[in-house]
């Protein structure tokens, strides 16, 4: 049998094969011997088997990951909404009316929105035509400005319960009024999701644009850009008005926390001035009362804003530099948004000490052990006033001295609207 030369250039002429194409042609073999380089080592093959290793095992990660957080937002959102149902204590509070239909919406992000995005990210194609492209994005926009109403909503509601005293809060959180704000959460989003995007109006005066890069190679993607007005008016809406009546609600609920906190302190020592270690002992409840609070506050807030703000600010600056973004940061930042939904049960109801027990309660069948005691029943020396459902402990302990009297500790008690079992 006659082998062909070594020599690079005559490869393929003697036996059709092209050395520079290994992953159409196999490994290349001459008289039974794998046809090496000068160097003893097959660089093209190892770079071409490195790169399909490389880019099977992020796809694997990928596909992991983006199915880890759809998972858990769905059973996260819907532990939720079944605990309020079945709970019949959680259902007296009005909050968590707000928590359940956050819960829904969260829910349907991830059933609705979050695997179309997670199958184009991961083929790079969009195969469902360019109807149901409008309305995947008119559910995305609808769905997560609903949530993050819901979240300013929530802030909203904590702050009259624990900055006013009971009978405002009773006048202010009406169940016409908590409807009414529940309405607008699904309302307003609607009006900047499905009406503008389905008639065009966020593309105007870049549809030229979009046309270009609706063809990616021989795919074809579901194409999303805004023009300055929309791109303005709709984050504005969507994220920055309901972040700056966040942090306002929530720096004045801290601020009263603590005052509270002080004054309680106050009150306990006096009521206790027999004991010798006392003073030390509320002078430390109260730092941990404070820290808590604090800790709280920052966890909302901080997970809010890491979630939200890249997304918004690419939003906003992104028609201003010629939509020169590139698309893996806008993934990124979507995803990251996303990522809200599975972290919002975590935040406004697993770190609740009443939503804990109803979760156990569903996941252990019932068990006794986890049933609840009578919030109102004999022994009750506490209330916990909720800060945005994790609940911040303000305890009162039960003077029978001159500074309270009999209606101070009945309008404490009658507010069930912020009163929890203690901790």
């Amino acid at each position: 049998m006659q082998g062909c030369e070594f020599p690079q250039e005559d490869l393929k002429s003697c036996h059709g094969f092209d050395p520079r194409a290994p992953h159409r042609n196999g490994p290349l073999r001459i008289d039974g011997y794998m046809n090496l380089s000068s160097t003893g080592q097959m660089p093209e093959m190892e770079e071409v088997d490195t790169n399909e290793s490389n880019g099977l095992a992020k796809r694997v990660a990928l596909i992991s990951f983006l199915s880890l957080v759809m998972l858990m937002s769905v059973l996260g959102n819907l532990l939720v909404m079944v605990a309020v149902c079945k709970d019949r204590q959680l259902r007296k509070i009005k909050t968590n009316y707000f928590i359940v239909s956050l819960a829904f919406a969260d829910l349907l992000v991830s059933v609705l929105v979050m695997p179309f995005g997670a199958i184009e990210l991961i083929h790079q194609n969009w195969i469902y035509g360019e109807t149901f492209c409008l309305v995947r994005t008119s559910l995305d926009v609808l769905l997560t400005t609903a949530s993050i109403l819901h979240l300013c909503c929530i802030s909203l509601d904590r702050y009259y319960a624990i900055c006013c005293q009971p009978l405002v809060y009773r006048n202010k959180m009406t169940p016409l009024r908590v409807t009414l704000m529940i309405g607008g959460c699904w309302i307003i989003p609607t009006v900047i999701s499905f009406l503008p995007i389905m008639q065009g109006w966020n593309s105007i005066g870049i549809k030229d644009l979009i046309d270009k890069r609706k063809i990616s190679g021989n795919s074809t993607v579901c194409v999303f850009m805004v023009n300055k007005p929309y791109a303005l008016t709709c984050s504005v809406v969507a994220f920055y008005l309901p972040l700056v009546l966040m942090v306002l609600a929530y720096q004045r609920i801290y601020v009263t926390a603590r005052e509270h906190a002080r004054q309680i302190s106050m009150l306990q020592r006096a009521g206790g001035a027999g004991n010798a270690d006392s003073a030390d002992h509320q002078r430390n409840h109260r730092m941990r009362t404070e820290t808590k609070a604090a800790k709280t506050l920052c966890i909302i807030m901080g997970c809010f804003c890491l979630c939200w703000a890249p997304f918004f600010i690419t939003n906003v600056v992104d028609p201003f530099i010629d939509y020169s973004v590139p698309e893996q940061l806008w993934a990124a930042c979507l995803w990251l948004g996303y990522i809200n939904s599975m972290l919002n049960p975590i935040l406004y109801a697993f770190l609740n000490k009443s939503f804990r027990r109803a979760f156990l309660i569903i996941l252990c069948c019932g068990h006794k052990r986890y049933r609840r005691p009578s919030i109102l029943g004999p022994g009750t020396t506490c209330t916990a006033t909720q800060i945005n459902g994790s609940t911040h402990v303000l305890k009162y302990a039960v003077l029978h001295n001159g500074n309270h009297n009999e209606q101070e500790k009945l309008s404490i008690q009658n507010d069930t609207e912020s009163q929890e079992s203690c901790f």
